[in-house]
């Protein structure tokens, strides 16, 4: 992974890590001690993946914007659809399946600004507006932003 923007940034993000790690999620890769030979003084955080987060987790709750993954599991499809349509943000999400009825139902049924099926992280092409949903969303394109910039899903 890459720099993060700030000292500031950096702290925060390996905080979330040191949470995750205090509040029980099991540390499955640990990026906090990445360094780049020649770029002593960069702000870097290294690929983190936490498993079994919970809900209760403050890696879970909130939004780290950082190269942090948390897994969460789920019983079936229903629980994991209502997992993520409970929580307060809705940035992004993915599924990954070969079904393509569980693809287009998923695709219809969470609330998240980005949806990918299949990709890891779903980010816009470039002409893309970028935002999320329910607290996700950054405002940057005014009160009407979300209506010039989104269709209903089919």
């Amino acid at each position: 992974m890459g720099p993060v923007v700030s000292d500031t940034h950096q702290k925060k993000v390996l905080g979330y890590i040191d949470k995750g790690e205090s509040e029980g999620a099991k540390l499955v890769v640990d990026g906090r001690k990445l360094r780049v030979p020649g770029y002593d003084a960069g702000y870097y955080v290294g690929g983190t993946l936490f498993d079994h987060v919970t809900p209760e987790m403050t890696i879970w709750r909130e939004e780290i914007f950082g190269p942090v993954l948390g897994i969460v599991r789920a019983a079936d499809y229903d629980s994991a659809l209502e997992l993520v349509n409970s929580h307060e943000f809705g940035n992004g999400s993915a599924v990954f399946t070969s079904n393509g009825h569980t693809a287009r139902e998923f695709v219809h049924d969470v609330q998240a600004g980005m949806v990918g099926v299949n990709v890891p992280v779903p980010v816009p092409m470039a002409f893309h507006s970028f935002g999320g949903w329910k607290r996700s969303v950054f405002g940057a394109l005014n009160v009407h932003g979300r209506t010039a910039c989104a269709s209903t899903r089919v």
